[in-house]
């Protein structure tokens, strides 16, 4: 019996799986698995451990003795010990540890509920806790299209993502970006912030929203240098209630409490201060 047949037995008498046994030497189930079909053997490190496990020398698990150097000991062995499969030599080894990144790809041993922990693919998707690839999953996912709590990518959505283009998240960032709080060259969220910006509250070169403040501004409240609006402050106004800045930030507060009563309280006084800081043709 070779070595690959004698570590198959010992496992399966001991009830273990390949992941099980895998898992006690610090290998992945893959490494067992191509011990077992004798494609590979196990580092010196990895046979002493396996030997501790099953309690045998390596002797009995490799099924071949010791180097015979000195002749009175050569004497001694047997037939069968002299025709028995040699130890294969130390390369495939090291090959075998090479083969933790290769054609483009890692795969971390240590999962989280079945997750890798690190997954790598340079030429495909990655799915771990920490992914990197062209499209990623994963807790914190970099790639051209990425999806994760923190999100990295040209194309991105997570809580925090950042990327170039398609920007979705609790906070975005970038060229286009959509989310609760988004900030980009084009920006649409709750509170957004951009050149062309779009959301509840809205600041932007053109912006529209229900609290609107920008170059061109469309909102129930806008201020802006062109300003549309049930209440409308700027240099070119067109609302219901038309203003010309500078405006006291008593009387704006005054007009916006009367004409818009549910207004939250902390925009009454945040687009007061602007109101009042604001100067014709700025």
């Amino acid at each position: 019996m070779n070595f690959a047949q004698k570590l198959t037995a010992l496992r399966k008498s001991r009830g273990w799986s390949q992941e099980e046994l895998g898992e006690k030497l610090g290998v992945t189930r893959q490494t067992i698995s191509k011990w077992e079909l004798g494609s590979t053997t196990p580092e010196m490190e990895k046979l002493s451990g396996l030997c501790e496990l099953f309690g045998i020398s390596a002797n009995e698990l490799i099924g071949t003795p010791e180097p015979q150097i000195p002749e009175p000991k050569e004497a001694f062995l047997s037939d069968e010990n002299k025709t028995a499969e040699p130890q294969l030599s130390p390369e495939p080894q090291i090959s075998e540890r090479k083969k933790g990144f290769s054609h483009g790809e890692y795969k971390s041993a240590k999962t989280v509920k079945g997750v890798p922990l690190v997954h790598v693919n340079f030429k495909g998707t990655a799915c771990g806790i920490f992914a990197v690839g062209l499209a990623a999953r994963g807790v914190v996912a970099v790639g051209i299209a990425s999806f994760g709590v923190l999100s990295l990518g040209i194309f991105a959505a997570g809580v925090l993502a950042l990327g170039l283009f398609g920007v979705a998240g609790v906070f975005a960032l970038g060229m286009t970006a959509a989310g609760i709080f988004a900030f980009g060259a084009a920006a649409a969220g709750l509170v957004s912030f951009g050149g062309i910006s779009a959301g509840w509250l809205s600041f932007g070169g053109i912006s529209v929203g229900k609290y609107a403040f920008g170059g061109l501004a469309v909102g129930d409240i806008a201020l802006g240098g062109s300003a549309r609006g049930i209440i409308a402050i700027g240099d070119s106004v067109s609302g219901e209630i038309e203003l010309y800045p500078p405006v006291p930030a008593e009387l704006f507060e005054q007009i916006v409490r009367e004409r818009l009563p549910h207004t939250p309280d902390f925009i009454i006084k945040f687009f007061s201060a602007l109101a009042d800081n604001m100067e014709v043709g700025g």
